[in-house]
């Protein structure tokens, strides 16, 4: 696992070392930018179910200027810390442990907004609409926000949810990214 472009491209992350998370390919990820707009110019991702933080740490590579990535397990924590200590950017990253739905509230306290969000549940605790309707409800997405939803192949995500549009769909075998734009404005 390597962070694929941008200014730390190339550069090999740690995998976490638990069977409770599931790595996002490279493949997958690479995807994933080419999709959303392959390098960013500023911005603020949130990753609710980081694992490594390779997803945040890319964004964070292509221009994002900053990461708050989350995850509820201690051997996750670990190794996000260890592999944004490898880039030498520890003040562009927020790192939460804790879980998607305490932390979401906690942030919306903070008045954050969010102008990408990736969400990568483990597949067989998916609660993904409800992830969604809280992101909006809670008011943690910046107008024009991108959110990405990485599931398995069986899960049926919503065309529309309120103010997000599904915009794209691609499969990749096991693996469907589906993403939403955030639209208050509409018309």
């Amino acid at each position: 696992m390597r962070i694929i472009s941008g200014k730390y491209g190339g550069i090999r992350l740690n995998p976490v070392k638990s069977d409770r998370t599931r790595p996002t390919t490279d493949k997958v990820k690479e995807s994933l930018f080419s999709m959303t707009g392959p390098y960013f110019s500023g911005g603020c991702i949130l990753d609710l179910f980081a694992g490594s933080g390779a997803v945040g740490i890319e964004a964070v590579s292509r221009g994002m200027n900053r990461a708050v990535l989350v995850d509820r397990q201690f051997q996750a924590i670990k190794t996000i810390k260890d592999n944004v200590q490898k880039i030498h950017a520890e003040d562009q990253f927020e790192i939460i442990k804790g879980s998607a739905e305490k932390v979401m509230q906690n942030l919306s306290k903070q008045h954050q907004l969010f102008d990408m969000v990736y969400l990568d549940p483990p597949y067989k605790a998916q609660k993904l609409v409800e992830t969604l309707t809280s992101l909006i409800d809670l008011k943690l997405l910046a107008e024009g926000a991108v959110v990405i939803c990485e599931t398995d192949n069986q899960t049926e995500l919503p065309d529309q949810l309120a103010a997000l549009d599904k915009t794209k769909q691609k499969n990749y075998g096991l693996t469907n990214l589906t993403i939403y734009h955030f639209q208050t404005k509409r018309g």
